[in-house]
């Protein structure tokens, strides 16, 4: 285990974030794998299809996943505090309600799946390749969900090693049968899907083995999986805070997916590898924040808050040397790293998601500052400011895409995150501001 309230700040922080950071890059590989395969083995609509549902799995997968980092947040307060009769049930708290909102979301989503297509304009030429692939992903959410339950309690615990391991063997596993479920079996792109959710289900299991096996306490009893009322009163307002958190993110990507999917087939692979870029550059902004959900915690399980102000504050400047790194390598790599992704030679294609990349890398120092407050507040208690920056996403994203976008295209699309951005670190700034001052 390891703890985090002791030591450099910085230097914790980023031990711990390093093995998250390389399970990301793993996970964003084995999606921009997805991608080469889908567009070199099934064509250009295929991979449209495919892209046109990427907004509603990435809002599922990602509200089901903030609600689980939510509870490891609570988990890892005890862990700080040294309670661990209350961190079991925490732990076991996790699970349950993790599985059980899981199992409402799929069967809710799958009723009315065709509908919520409809909504994204998908049209009728991909709807049979698009409900294919996300209905399938739908189906399978239980496994991401079990995997980022054991995931999120191995990092409340201080272990961020062997979430990766375990990631880095369902990536494998993933690749191989992308291969086999579509070019051995004809699959399609329900293929790629069943890979995906195959491979996440075997790390789920060999996850719930290994850490039955490794760490005695968290080794459960049947009452540690009765939901306790006092537990769940911290479990539930924590985890969903964090999952709406999420979700208004990826919800306001949905309603700009729903622009995109008007714009043509070349817009939306465009679109698709812009963001499958974007999501790796943006990635080491998440990781921080997630290393600080944890970190901030445990230390305020610890009652070390002077700890976590400077934490915030060295993680922030850490993170504006990545952007300027980004800069560069976008105004001079992004045409070769979108043509890699998309196998596309299609000029629109390189031309309008090489614009995508230009235009908002130079505005990334405001979504690092953005992730590490956000995922900081959650930490130490402040569900409500973040939730509240989400929400001014939410709405700019809407509203871009009701007006702006309609009347100028996919420059509307383009200039949307950077709008938003300058608006909802607002709320964070001033409520981070006040909390130093206090």
């Amino acid at each position: 285990m390891k703890d985090l309230t002791k030591g450099s700040p910085l230097k914790a922080i980023l031990l711990f974030a390093l093995p998250i950071y390389i399970g990301q890059l793993f996970q964003l590989c084995y999606s921009i794998i997805d991608t080469r395969i889908i567009g070199a083995t099934l064509g250009g609509t295929s991979l449209a299809a495919v892209g046109a549902t990427i907004s509603l799995s990435d809002m599922l997968i990602e509200f089901i996943n903030g609600i689980v980092c939510g509870f490891g947040i609570i988990v890892a307060r005890f862990t700080g505090a040294r309670a661990e009769d209350r961190m079991k049930k925490a732990v076991g708290g996790t699970f349950v309600l993790g599985t059980a909102i899981t199992a409402l979301i799929s069967i809710l989503c799958l009723c009315f799946l065709r509908p919520m297509l409809r909504l994204l304009n998908v049209s009728d030429g991909l709807m049979p390749e698009a409900s294919s692939y996300i209905g399938i992903i739908i189906a399978g959410l239980m496994a991401t969900t079990l995997y980022n339950c054991c995931a999120a309690v191995l990092r409340a615990i201080g272990d961020s090693y062997t979430p990766l391991i375990f990631l880095i063997i369902s990536n494998a596993l993933n690749v191989g049968m992308d291969y086999l479920f579509i070019l051995g079996f004809h699959l399609g792109v329900g293929g790629a899907a069943l890979a995906t959710v195959a491979a996440q289900a075997v790390s789920a299991v060999i996850c719930l083995l290994y850490m039955r096996k490794k760490y005695s306490q968290l080794v459960l009893r049947r009452q540690d999986l009765v939901p306790d009322r006092e537990i769940c009163r911290q479990l539930l307002p924590t985890g969903l805070s964090m999952g709406f958190m999420i979700s208004f993110v990826t919800l306001g990507s949905l309603a700009l997916q729903t622009c995109i999917n008007t714009f043509g087939n070349s817009i939306i692979v465009a679109h698709t590898a812009a963001r499958k870029l974007t999501t790796v550059f943006l990635t080491p902004f998440f990781v921080l924040g997630t290393a600080l959900a944890t970190y901030c915690g445990q230390n305020l399980g610890a009652r070390e808050y002077g700890r976590i102000r400077k934490g915030i504050r060295d993680a922030i400047l850490f993170s504006l040397g990545w952007c300027l790194i980004v800069i560069v390598l976008v105004y001079t790599l992004s045409g070769p790293m979108v043509s890699a992704i998309t196998a596309s030679r299609d000029s629109e294609v390189l031309k309008m998601a090489t614009l995508y990349l230009k235009v908002n890398s130079v505005l990334y120092f405001l979504p690092a500052v953005i992730c590490i407050l956000r995922n900081s507040m959650q930490g130490f208690g402040d569900t409500k400011t973040p939730l509240v920056s989400s929400l001014i996403e939410l709405t700019g994203k809407v509203l871009i895409a009701c007006f702006l976008a309609p009347a100028i295209g996919y420059m509307g699309v383009i200039i949307s995150e950077p709008i938003v951005w300058s608006v909802m670190i607002i709320p964070l700034l001033v409520s981070f501001k006040g909390k130093k001052e206090g």
